[in-house]
C-alpha cells in the first residue's frame, strides 16, 4: 500500500467530526431492511456505519486496485463475507446485482467536488438507486468568501509583524493557490458567493462560471478562500469552514495583494480550471480576480 493512500485514509479515519456527521446521517435513514452501496468505500469507514445501524449488505465500490485490495482484507478479516460485497472498478460503469436503497459517499475536495463526486453519483444513481431512494450527502455547496485573516496563513505578510514590515514579500510571490487549516477564523468581508450547488444541478467545476462577491464591512482584503458545506441529512451538515481540530480538508486559499476595501466594493472572480488530470488538484485552480469600488456620493 503506498504511503499517499495510508496518510490519507489515516487522516479521513482521524477526522471525528466527519466520522460522526456521516454516523448521525446514516442513522436517519437507515433501517434493518436497508440496501446500502458506499461508493468511493476506501476503508471501509462508511461502510462499517451503515452495518452498525443494521443495513442488511452493503456493495462497497472502489476504483481504486490498492484500495480494493485493502478492503478486500478488511472484509475478511471482520466477518462481513455475508454482508459486504466489495466491487472493484469505476462506479461509473458499475450495475450491481440489485438496487439499493441508499447510496453513501464521501468524495469531497478541499474545495468540495474537484473528485468529481456530483457527476460519479448522477451516474452510479441512475443505474443502481431505487426510485425514492436516499444519499448521502443531500447537497454539496462550495463559496468563495473574500477574507482578511488573523494574523495567520496568507495575512502573515503585513506592515507589522512586531514592528517589522513583511508585505515586501507579497511582491515576491508568484500567484498560486495554497491549502490552509485556519487556526482561528477569518472575518469575512462580504456574504460568501455560491460557485458551485448541487441542488441546482451543478455537478461539478467543470463549468463553474464566474462570480461577484459583494463586500459589506470595511477592512484589508488578504485572499479569497473555497470550501464546501455538505449536508448530509437534514439539519447536519459538514464543512471546512470554519476549521475544527482534526479536520482533514484544508481550504483553498487564492492569496491576493493586501487591499483595503469599503462596504460597496465588491469582487469579480473567475475560476480557471486546469485541464486533464490535473483538474483534480486543486492547488492548481486559478482565480482571476478583480476589485470594483464602490461610487461614493
Amino acid at each position: 500500500m503506498e504511503q499517499r493512500h495510508l496518510l490519507m485514509h489515516q487522516a479521513m479515519l482521524g477526522d471525528r467530526t466527519r466520522v460522526d456527521s456521516y454516523d448521525r446521517a446514516l442513522a436517519t435513514v437507515i433501517n434493518e431492511t436497508s440496501v446500502v452501496a458506499d461508493v468511493g468505500a476506501g476503508s471501509l469507514a462508511l461502510t462499517a456505519l451503515a452495518l452498525r445501524h443494521g443495513a442488511t449488505h452493503v456493495y462497497a465500490v472502489e476504483a481504486d486496485p490498492q484500495m480494493a485490495a485493502v478492503a478486500d482484507q478488511i472484509i475478511r478479516t471482520n466477518g462481513w463475507t455475508d454482508r459486504v460485497t466489495l466491487i472493484a472498478g469505476d462506479a461509473r460503469l458499475v450495475r450491481l446485482p440489485r438496487q439499493v436503497d441508499i447510496t453513501v459517499c464521501e468524495l469531497m475536495g478541499n474545495l468540495g467536488p474537484e473528485e468529481d463526486m456530483g457527476r460519479i453519483l448522477r451516474t452510479f444513481n441512475r443505474r443502481n438507486l431505487r426510485s425514492g431512494g436516499s444519499v448521502v450527502p443531500q447537497r454539496v455547496v462550495t463559496r468563495l468568501a473574500a477574507v482578511q485573516f488573523d494574523a495567520e496563513g496568507w495575512g502573515i505578510w503585513n506592515d507589522d509583524f512586531f514592528g517589522m514590515r513583511l508585505d515586501v514579500v507579497q511582491e515576491l510571490v508568484e500567484p498560486a493557490a495554497h491549502l490552509h487549516f485556519p487556526s482561528r477564523e477569518p472575518t469575512l468581508l462580504g456574504e460568501p458567493a455560491v460557485l458551485v450547488d448541487s441542488a441546482r444541478g451543478d455537478t461539478g467545476l467543470r463549468t463553474a462560471g464566474p462570480v461577484t462577491i459583494r463586500l459589506s464591512r470595511t477592512g484589508t482584503l488578504h485572499a479569497i478562500l473555497g470550501y464546501f458545506t455538505a449536508t448530509l441529512a437534514p439539519h447536519i451538515e459538514l464543512s471546512n469552514l470554519p476549521s475544527y481540530p482534526g479536520c482533514n480538508w484544508a481550504v483553498y486559499v487564492w492569496p491576493l495583494r493586501h487591499t483595503s476595501v469599503t462596504a460597496g466594493d465588491t469582487v469579480q472572480v473567475r475560476p480557471r480550471r486546469p485541464e486533464g488530470p490535473a483538474a483534480r488538484d486543486v492547488t492548481r485552480w486559478r482565480l482571476d480576480c478583480h476589485l470594483n469600488r464602490a461610487t461614493r456620493q
